[in-house]
C-alpha cells in the first residue's frame, strides 16, 4: 500500500492553517501581558520594588495554540508575574498571592474592565471583554534556580534547565499560610527553552525562509533579521495542533478523561526528529511517542524534562482509566490518520478524519486546497494536489513498557 505523500501533506497543512491562531490574537495577548508589566512597574505600585516580570507560558508561548471550536469560546493565555527581587523568606504563598492581586484588581479598575477578577487555586483569571475572546490566567511566582539546582544535583538529576526555575502560588498546599521553602515548583521558561531545542535546526531553516520570502515581496527590510517567533510554524507544532484537536473531539464528552496537553506535547517533542513535512511529523510522533512512557514497576511516568522530579502522568497512577483514555486515544489517532494516508481522494482524507476532526474543520480545509470544487474534492490524491508517494506509514500494536525511567537516577 502507498501514501500519497503530496495529497496527505497539503491536507494536514490545510488542517493546520484551520486551527492556527490568528496573528493578531497573538499580538493581543502579547500587549495584555505587556500593558499589566508596565502596570505593576509604575512608580505607586506595590509590587515595583521587587521587579516584577510578566511572561507568556504554555501553548501560546510554544506556538502550540489552537483555534476555539467556535467564536462563544475564548482563547486561555496562560502567563507568570515573576517577582524577580523577592525571596520564599519574605512572604508566605499566600501574602504573594494576596499582594499581587491587589495590583490586578487595581489595573482591572483602571483599565475599566467590566467582568470581575476571579481568583483560582494558583492564580488570578483577568476575564477580557467579550470581542477579545480571551482570559489571561497570571501565576504568581519568585526565583527559585538555587534550590532547584541544589534539589536535582543531590538526586543525581539534569539540572541545565535549573537556571529558569520558579516557585509559584497554589491555595491547596498545606503550606500556603507558613513562611517556609517548601513552595510548589514550576519552570515554563526552561520548557518552553527545552521545547526549542528539539526543533531549533528546522525553526531556523523556515525562519529564514520566510524572511527571504518578504524580503524579495519587499515587505520586511534587509535589516530585519528575525521574525516574532509565532509567525513561524514547525513540524513539530503542526502535528501537535491537529493532534490536540482530535483529542479534544474523541473526548468531547469525557472532558475529565481528555489526555492533557502537557503530556500530548512532551511526548511528541520527545518523538520528533527533525522531519521537514508534518506528515512525516506526524507519522513519527504517532508511531514513537509511547516509547517515552516509563513504567518502573509500580507506576507510570512522563518525566518534566525539565524537572525529572515531576511525573505528568501522576494522575494515570491514581486513577488507571486516564492510562487506558490515553492508550485509546492514541491507537484511534494512528487508525485515523493511517486510514487517511491510506485514501485516494480528499473526500476519502475527509471522511476518515470527520468523526475526531470533526466535519466542518475538514470541509474547511478542503475547501482550502480545491477551491470549493467538489469535482476535485473527489478527485484522486495524487491528481487534486500533486503526485508522489511513499511507503504507508506503520504503527507497532505492542505495549511498550522501557525498564528504566529516563531522567532518574
Amino acid at each position: 500500500m502507498n501514501m500519497h505523500v503530496n495529497s496527505i501533506e497539503a491536507f494536514l497543512e490545510a488542517l493546520r492553517q484551520e486551527l492556527e491562531v490568528p496573528d493578531h490574537r497573538y499580538e493581543q495577548a502579547e500587549q495584555s501581558y505587556t500593558s499589566l508589566g508596565r502596570w505593576l512597574h509604575r512608580e505607586a505600585s506595590t509590587v515595583r520594588q521587587y521587579d516584577p516580570q510578566v511572561y507568556c507560558q504554555g501553548s501560546f508561548r510554544l506556538g502550540t495554540a489552537i483555534r476555539p471550536h467556535t467564536d462563544a469560546e475564548e482563547y486561555d493565555v496562560d502567563s507568570v508575574v515573576e517577582l524577580r527581587l523577592l525571596t520564599k523568606r519574605e512572604k508566605t504563598q499566600r501574602e504573594l498571592k494576596v499582594m499581587l492581586g491587589a495590583e490586578i484588581k487595581a489595573y482591572h479598575d483602571a483599565m475599566a474592565m467590566l467582568k470581575p477578577v476571579r481568583e483560582g487555586n494558583r492564580c488570578w483569571i483577568l476575564d477580557y471583554a467579550d470581542e477579545a475572546q480571551f482570559h489571561m490566567d497570571i501565576v504568581p511566582a519568585v526565583p527559585n534556580p538555587d534550590q532547584q539546582h541544589r534539589l536535582l544535583n543531590s538526586m543525581h538529576l539534569d539540572a541545565r534547565w535549573a537556571s529558569t526555575a520558579i516557585s509559584i502560588t497554589d491555595r491547596r498546599e498545606p503550606n500556603y499560610k507558613l513562611l517556609t521553602a517548601d513552595w510548589p515548583r514550576s519552570n515554563p521558561k526552561g520548557y518552553a527553552n527545552w521545547f526549542a531545542s528539539r526543533q531549533a535546526a528546522v525553526f531556523e531553516r523556515r525562519q529564514r525562509a520566510i524572511l527571504d520570502t518578504l524580503r524579495k515581496q519587499g515587505l520586511v527590510t534587509a535589516s530585519v533579521e528575525r521574525l516574532p517567533a509565532f509567525k513561524v510554524k514547525t513540524p513539530l507544532q503542526s502535528a501537535i495542533m491537529i493532534l490536540k484537536r482530535h483529542r479534544d473531539n474523541m473526548f468531547a464528552r469525557e472532558l475529565d478523561m481528555r489526555p492533557i496537553s502537557v503530556i500530548i506535547t512532551t511526548l511528541a517533542a520527545h518523538a520528533y526528529d527533525d522531519q521537514d513535512t508534518i506528515s512525516g511529523a506526524l507519522f513519527a510522533i504517532l508511531n514513537d511517542m509511547d516509547n517515552f512512557i516509563v513504567y518502573d514497576g509500580s507506576r507510570w511516568i512522563v518525566a518534566n524534562p525539565t524537572d525529572a522530579m515531576e511525573n505528568f502522568a501522576d494522575k494515570w497512577n491514581r486513577d488507571p482509566a486516564k492510562k487506558e483514555a490515553f492508550d485509546a486515544w492514541l491507537r484511534q489517532a494512528r487508525a485515523d490518520f493511517y486510514s487517511a494516508a491510506q485514501a485516494g481522494t480528499l473526500k476519502d482524507m475527509g471522511d476518515a478524519l470527520n468523526p475526531r476532526m470533526g466535519y466542518a474543520l475538514s470541509m474547511r480545509a478542503m475547501d482550502r486546497l480545491t477551491g470549493g470544487s467538489r469535482l476535485l474534492r473527489s478527485a484522486s490524491g495524487a491528481s487534486a494536489v500533486g503526485a508522489g508517494s511513499v511507503a504507508a506509514p506503520s504503527f507497532a500494536n505492542e505495549e511498550r513498557r522501557p525498564s528504566k525511567p529516563q531522567g532518574y537516577a
